[in-house]
């Protein structure tokens, strides 16, 4: 633990975790502002589900350039160029909510665009951290990132739920902005290691080399496409589902903050648990943990109290971060630093494919079934992908520090 955080003690480290701290700070009020705001506004979880995957889609349409960017420009001014447009466009949706000129075809355009910055900062940010920590603290590192999230994610989460039930969406929105501008600020500040010069090559090679790489890893191509449907299912309920059944059944955005907050509670535990563990067969584990993912909308097919949810919510938190911290690290360790922004951008396409389309059904199904049918559903979407896993030997049997095997190396 005591190694783990003489991470602090270093300036590079120290700058990127207050930043960390300070942009997801805002990041977690905003889906919170943002969902109930789209409810209120058009009281339906069909028109809402729209808003919501608007960012969801644009991220997937951007990835594989900002990914190939990432690798051949300087990772570090990518993510304070994106956190100055990211500013702007929240900035801008907050008026839209304060002056009462919301509509959905004007939140969806703004979310498209800033949902495209956002996804800049995705693969940078995963090439960006073995700059500035040596490959044996990348856990630690990991998990102290996560520790910032997470802290950020109760304090955002829990104060968005007031704010937004006190001072309405705008206000929590216009705070996202403001944090996404100091960020900007702090990473500006960042002084990383120099980032490997590739050959000259067309973008077009360059995205080819990366799909190249990624696919030479079996174990990553099959969670990729397995988490692909964990995400769909997770994003429904986070994003859309839960405010849904909580303005509906329980007492709307305050409950939903402390459930939330609970989520990020757990989190925050999850990263300390994950600085003291040393796990070598990691997707073993991981697939374990990702069965904990279906606690919430099993819980919240209730539903059930608002304190047996919170406490569902915590359970759940502590398993998504220890997962979270064991995959960056399997990721970080055994792809090439030269390729690791191009295939990271492929595990974030991957990963949130069906993510958009997730919303989109979950959502009109929530409108034709019900919500208990709805989220039972996505908890046994979670559980049944999730089982598959330990029928695939790459998954069960890869070691963090043992040599790739030929078919599992670099191209």
């Amino acid at each position: 633990m005591l190694t783990g955080m003489s991470l602090l003690r270093e300036r590079n480290f120290l700058v990127l975790f207050v930043a960390t701290l300070i942009t997801t700070f805002g990041s977690a009020m905003a889906p919170i502002a943002l969902a109930f705001g789209v409810l209120e506004l058009t009281g339906s979880t069909s028109a809402s589900a729209i808003v919501i995957a608007a960012p969801v889609v644009a991220q997937l349409l951007i990835l594989m350039v900002s990914g190939t960017l990432a690798d051949r420009t300087s990772r570090r001014l990518l993510i304070v160029y994106a956190c100055a447009w990211a500013a702007l466009f929240q900035a801008l949706i907050a008026a839209a909510f304060i002056q009462e000129l919301a509509t959905v075809p004007l939140l969806t355009g703004l979310t498209l665009a800033g949902g495209v910055v956002i996804a800049i900062t995705f693969p940078a940010s995963t090439g960006l951290l073995p700059l500035i920590v040596t490959r044996d603290q990348l856990q630690d590192a990991n998990s102290l990132l996560g520790i910032a999230r997470n802290t950020s994610l109760v304090l955002g989460t829990a104060l968005a739920g007031v704010l937004v039930a006190v001072l309405g969406p705008g206000v929590a929105l216009a705070l996202d902005s403001a944090t996404f501008a100091v960020a900007g600020i702090l990473y500006l500040t960042l002084r990383p290691a120099e980032q490997k010069k590739l050959p000259p090559a067309s973008f077009i090679e360059d995205i080819r080399k990366g799909w190249q790489a990624f696919i030479s890893h079996r174990w990553l191509c099959i969670m990729v496409v397995q988490f692909s449907f964990v995400a769909a299912s997770i994003q429904s309920v986070n994003g859309l589902l839960g405010p849904a059944v909580t303005r509906s059944h329980m007492n709307g955005a305050v409950d939903w903050g402390f459930i939330s907050a609970g989520l990020g509670a757990g989190t925050l535990l999850g990263g300390i648990v994950a600085m003291r563990i040393r796990v070598e067969r990691t997707m073993f584990v991981s697939a374990f943990l990702i069965l904990f993912f279906a606690i919430p909308p099993l819980m919240l097919a209730g539903p059930l109290g608002l304190w047996w949810l919170v406490a569902g919510a915590v359970i759940s938190g502590v398993a998504r971060q220890v997962f979270i911290v064991l995959w960056m690290t399997t990721v970080q360790t055994r792809v090439a630093p030269e390729m690791l922004s191009r295939v990271s951008a492929y595990d974030f396409l991957g990963s949130f494919a069906l993510a958009p389309l997730g919303i989109l059904f979950f959502g009109y199904l929530y409108e034709m079934v019900g919500y208990r049918v709805t989220l039972l559903s996505c908890a046994a979407l979670i559980v049944f992908t999730t089982t598959m896993l330990f029928f695939v030997r790459d998954v069960r049997e890869l070691r963090l520090n043992e040599p790739a095997p030929a078919s599992d190396k670099e191209i």
